[in-house]
């Protein structure tokens, strides 16, 4: 965390990617999160989501770093909702067939879902022409001293 910068190069991430643990979904959000917040932060991320594997199966973790990638949400608590979600409906299959919970769904894009329900705007486009009759005002001349 206090060294994002040392991750790419780091002989536990190849190692990780070597056994399988550091995953093509994994290397796809990285790539997506540092493309929105920037190299450090970025990476920082992934270091939370990482970091996540304490206390989540591995399974889950790269479930919910799909979910949050096909959404576009790029933040380890995303991640971490996500991964808790199917961490859940896991216990809930293995515990047999429950009905769903109501209201529960994936992520969805919050932009989406405004566009989606919000009605066409109609108003006109704004305009800035008013503001070229300031364009036309002389300033009074500057007595010279």
């Amino acid at each position: 965390m206090r060294k994002p910068g040392a991750l790419p190069g780091a002989t536990a991430l190849d190692q990780a990617r070597s056994a399988g643990r550091f995953t093509p979904v994994h290397d796809a959000w990285w790539e997506a999160v540092v493309k929105a917040h920037g190299e450090r932060d970025g990476t920082r991320a992934l270091i939370e989501v990482l970091l996540l594997g304490r206390h989540l199966p591995h399974e889950h973790l790269v479930t919910g770093l799909a979910a949050a990638l096909r959404t576009g949400a790029l933040t380890a608590d995303a991640v971490a909702l996500e991964a808790r979600k199917a961490s859940e409906e896991d216990g809930q299959a293995r515990e047999g067939p429950v009905a769903p919970a109501a209201g529960r769904s994936n992520v969805t894009s919050l932009a989406s879902r405004r566009l989606a329900h919000l009605p066409r705007d109609k108003r006109p486009l704004p305009s800035v022409a008013h503001y070229d009759q300031l364009l036309r005002l002389r300033r009074p001349d500057r007595p010279t001293t």
